[in-house]
């Protein structure tokens, strides 16, 4: 399994959001590859988008998202629970995918169903901000075999606070999996 090249992140961020839907996550623990199934994501385009952490401007906890495309911002929400999003766009930009829930493929023991739960159960955590995610023990590869599936688009789930920006549909799941973190 290789890694999706640097290209695949540095473009529109709604459209890789929906074009990692059925991509595998790929976190390599002490040489064991834990997989999942892309199942979840959410789009946050920018420091134009009040709900993305780069709308606050550039700080020491967003310079990640101000990165090259393809690294990883991993935040920790309500002190507890770390949260994994793929840098998007050119560098700069400040735009990112936030990877919502999985779908168990292989060596993962937990629910995936959620942002936090998807970090504990791959042993995801602040040590892996800024992450090149071209690298060869946390990385994003295309399935060996395509599935076909009908994505849905929702507005995205707990930023009521950004205003118009909260009913915007940049929320994208797999219809129907069991996975996804909030129907």
């Amino acid at each position: 399994m290789r890694p999706l090249p640097r290209s695949f992140y540095n473009r529109d961020t709604a459209l890789v959001a929906r074009e990692l839907l059925g991509m595998h996550l790929v976190h390599v623990v002490d040489g064991v590859e834990r997989v999942g199934r892309i199942v979840e994501t959410e789009a946050y385009l920018g420091p134009h988008d009040r709900a993305a952490h780069s709308a606050r401007g550039r700080t020491a906890r967003t310079e990640a998202m101000f990165g090259p495309p393809g690294h990883a911002y991993v935040y920790m929400i309500y002190g507890l629970h770390f949260s994994l999003n793929l840098v998007t766009g050119p560098e700069g930009h400040a735009s990112g995918v936030l990877l919502r829930a999985l779908e168990p493929i292989r060596n993962i023991e937990g629910r995936c169903s959620g942002p936090g739960l998807l970090c504990r159960a791959l042993g995801i955590d602040r040590r892996h901000y800024g992450h090149d995610l071209l690298s060869d023990d946390l990385y994003v590869t295309r399935p060996p075999e395509p599935v076909r599936f009908t994505i849905v688009r929702r507005p995205r789930v707990g930023v009521d606070y950004a205003g118009v920006w909260a009913r915007r549909l940049l929320r994208f799941y797999i219809k129907g999996n069991p996975h996804i973190s909030r129907r």
